[in-house]
């Protein structure tokens, strides 16, 4: 009647709680998400453990059809402290919620390894911490240059081979130089390994020049070229970067050693159904190129800039040197497939697997 109007949460049903930190450690719950969690959302969690951190538009670029599944999913991996997720503070508007690892996500991984939780090096304080650190926008910044790169593989049928995060790359070349991301693009023209150096504006130019300098002792105690590639917010920023980087580029012993490129994000086309660093906007440092009209080549492309460069190496790219550390330190796992388990079957060449 109309005296007594029905309230509109009195005719939903009850919600399902967040599970508790006791029950998300216990045997029951662990046994429950066996039968919930998927290949995908496994590689999921793989990925936040090895990136610290993604957005739910970075994890639906990787590995989800739609928004709508994405938050979905991500709710449900929420409730079962798979995984935990924060939003940070944006002065215009909102931002997307940043997802870490969880709790039972870090059980989950532990047993697939036959190991123990703290073996993993894992605390949930330290997971969250990553939302307090200055450094959490150029973390996201290297997840949307690589998540932008997956999705275009999803759609061209390309694919990213390799994704390195930081601390990986520390573990293998942090006596030397310390990149910000290893990667592996696989395309129609063929393959590219390389490292990224991913920048904000927060750095002088002539220190973006100076890791140079480090990257050639790299090369030159390994003996391999490895491009080093460069992404700058802007093109007005780029073009002051490939001054300050062309002259120190030219001082080195064997600048061979160390090919060059650069890209600006304002030079993506906003409009397009998948803009991503694959795109026609790296220009190699000095370089002969077959495109007269247009100087710029697309990331599959640039190895043919280098044409004294050679091919990626196809042997497995281990850790050997973490293994032997483990037992004084927490077990670093195998790099996780950077494309979800859905979106390729092309497992034969991946290292780690």
């Amino acid at each position: 009647m109309i005296t007594t109007t029905t309230r509109q949460h009195q005719l939903r049903q009850h919600l399902p709680g967040r599970t508790t930190p006791r029950a998300a450690s216990s045997i029951e719950h662990q046994a429950a998400l066996a039968t919930r969690l998927t290949p995908r959302d496994k590689w999921l969690l793989s990925m936040l453990h090895e990136h610290r951190v993604l957005t739910s538009a970075q994890l639906q670029d990787a590995a989800f059809p739609s928004a709508r599944s994405t938050r979905q999913r991500l709710r449900e991996l929420y409730l079962w402290r798979a995984v935990s997720r924060f939003q940070p503070f944006r002065q215009l508007g909102s931002a997307p919620m940043h997802y870490v690892l969880g709790p039972a996500g870090a059980a989950v991984l532990a047993a697939e390894h036959g190991l123990d939780v703290k073996d993993l090096g894992y605390r949930h304080d330290r997971a969250m911490a990553i939302a307090h650190n200055q450094r959490l926008a150029h973390t996201v910044g290297v997840g949307d240059f690589f998540t932008s790169l997956i999705a275009r593989g999803r759609r061209d049928h390309h694919e990213v081979t390799a994704w390195w995060s930081e601390a990986r790359c520390a573990r293998h070349f942090g006596d030397l130089v310390i990149p910000d991301a290893y990667g592996r693009w696989r395309s129609a023209a063929g393959e590219l390994e390389f490292f990224l150096e991913y920048d904000t504006g927060s750095e002088s130019l002539a220190k973006i020049a100076r890791k140079l300098l480090a990257y050639a002792r790299l090369a030159d105690s390994t003996g391999i070229a490895t491009p080093v590639l460069f992404w700058l917010p802007t093109s007005r920023r780029e073009a002051g970067a490939r001054t300050a980087l062309a002259r120190l580029h030219a001082d080195l012993e064997q600048p061979t050693g160390v090919p060059v490129a650069t890209a600006a994000a304002d030079l993506l086309d906003p409009g397009a159904v998948c803009p991503s660093p694959a795109d026609d906007v790296w220009l190699p440092l000095s370089v002969r190129t077959p495109k007269p009209r247009s100087p710029r080549h697309e990331l599959g492309e640039l190895a043919n800039a280098w044409p004294s460069l050679p091919p990626p190496a196809t042997s497995d790219l281990d850790e050997p040197s973490d293994r032997a550390a483990s037992q004084a330190t927490a077990y670093r796992l195998p790099p996780p497939w950077p494309m979800p388990p859905c979106a390729s079957s092309r497992r034969a060449g991946h290292p780690g697997l």
